[in-house]
């Protein structure tokens, strides 16, 4: 995967592994937003908690944004980083939310010990 992007040219969907679901009770939550807004009008059944994880748009556009309040139904939510793009009545992903991402230098690395576990990393920024 990571030659594949042929360095920080590629992009990949990338989420935060240890939020894979929210901490809230949320069952389905819109948004409507302008660009560069940080508080965002959502219609929301459940709650969201401050560290949960909302996902806007999908495939190519997916924008990965942290809830900053707990927020229970409708109401104005806090989010960072601001939105990208508008949204007027816009589904959020809540479930295993991505962004999208590619490597901020050309550069990985790898490791491998006498047990022959593996161990990779790298540097990803969102890809504007």
């Amino acid at each position: 995967m990571l030659v594949a992007l042929k360095g920080s040219q590629g992009t990949f969907l990338l989420g935060d592994p240890d939020y894979k679901e929210p901490r809230g009770t949320v069952s389905s939550v819109t948004v409507t937003g302008d660009t560069r807004d940080e508080t965002v009008s959502v219609v929301m059944t459940g709650s969201l908690l401050a560290g949960d994880y909302i996902q806007l748009g999908s495939g190519p556009t997916a924008r990965l944004h942290k809830v900053l309040q707990d927020q229970t139904g409708d109401g104005d939510l806090e989010i960072w980083p601001a939105l990208r793009d508008d949204y007027s009545g816009a589904t959020a992903i809540y479930t295993n939310p991505k962004g999208v991402f590619r490597l901020s230098q050309n550069v990985t690395s790898w490791a491998i010990n006498n047990s022959s576990a593996y161990g990779i990393s790298f540097e990803a920024v969102e890809a504007l």
